[in-house]
């Protein structure tokens, strides 16, 4: 399975992008799907997921600006950013969560978002 994550790029203080990610899994529909991001010498965290019900979850650090949907007839996962900061750069990447949390597939390569004026 890939995970194709692109939508990335260089953006100013308050501006806003939106990042996608597409599956090649014939499973899409089954899986709660999640964006994850790595800032410079940073751990990977965990920032949105979303249920197969659609049910939406956030880190506090991105709620509220943040959104995350998905397309299951895309096999795509979307991230709207908004009010970027300069906090926000980082590579970012999805995946699928299994329910222990665990994630489903190899990581695929992200996509960067720098946020600098």
């Amino acid at each position: 399975v890939q995970l194709q994550a692109s939508g990335g790029g260089l953006v100013q203080p308050g501006g806003s992008i939106r990042l996608s990610c597409k599956s090649t899994t014939g499973a899409f529909e089954f899986y709660t799907w999640a964006w994850y991001r790595r800032a410079p010498g940073e751990q990977r965290d965990l920032i949105a997921d979303i249920s197969t019900d659609g049910i939406t979850t956030y880190a506090d650090s991105v709620k509220g600006r943040f959104t995350i949907s998905r397309n299951n007839a895309e096999k795509t996962v979307y991230l709207h950013l908004n009010s970027l900061k300069s906090a926000d750069t980082a590579v970012y990447y999805c995946n699928a969560r299994v329910p222990s949390g665990d994630t489903r597939f190899n990581w695929g390569q992200g996509t960067q978002v720098t946020v600098s004026s």
